[in-house]
């Protein structure tokens, strides 16, 4: 080496300033402080209850449904009151002088043919009934126009044709003794009513 770098290169040291090759440095991250939590209770919490009820009004049954099957009474009148009171049967109506079903005798027979199909042990006597208006032999005619019509009907709804027979009694039996046309309207009917076998 020459005397010359030997000498800066004492000098130097003497000084103390030494030189390093730069290089880069990795910055470090701080460090993370966790937080400190402070309690200011002594018990822990309630457990939170995650079970899942059904509502209140859920009743949960394991078995079907049960069908209640009503008593009917085994007089056959009082039998007879039950059911047009509570419209198991019901009277199919007609017009003056008529003998077709209009659409409200038709769904009258409807719920009196699902009551006869699901009874099975009674007989059904279907009345044929007029207003007073017209003459007694007319009026038997057309009260038994109206009772086979609403037997033939009754049969194609399912209900077995051997337990029904019908009767005309024309104006003979009327249900409302009045003399105008309120009257008139309930006493052009065909009127159900169970017999027996």
């Amino acid at each position: 080496m020459s005397k010359v770098l030997k000498a800066f290169i004492c000098g130097l040291a003497l000084t103390g300033v030494v030189l390093v090759p730069a290089c880069k440095t990795k910055k470090t991250p701080p460090p993370v402080v966790a937080p400190t939590v402070t309690t200011t209770t002594s018990t822990p919490p309630p457990p939170v209850d995650t079970t899942v009820r059904p509502p209140e009004d859920f009743v949960k049954t394991d078995t079907e449904p049960k069908v209640s099957v009503e008593a009917l009474p085994a007089d056959i009148d009082q039998l007879n009151r039950v059911v047009q009171e509570k419209g198991y049967l019901q009277d199919a109506f007609f017009g003056f002088d008529e003998s077709t079903l209009s659409g409200s005798a038709q769904s009258a027979l409807q719920a009196s043919a699902t009551w006869l199909k699901q009874n099975g042990t009674y007989g059904l006597l279907i009345e044929g009934h007029c207003d007073e208006r017209g003459t007694e032999q007319y009026n038997l005619a057309l009260g038994d126009r109206r009772a086979n019509i609403a037997r033939e009907y009754l049969v194609t709804l399912g209900v077995d044709s051997s337990r029904i027979r019908t009767v005309s009694y024309g104006e003979e039996r009327p249900f409302d003794g009045g003399h105008d046309e309120s009257a008139w309207g309930k006493n052009r009917r065909a009127h159900l009513v169970l017999v027996g076998r």
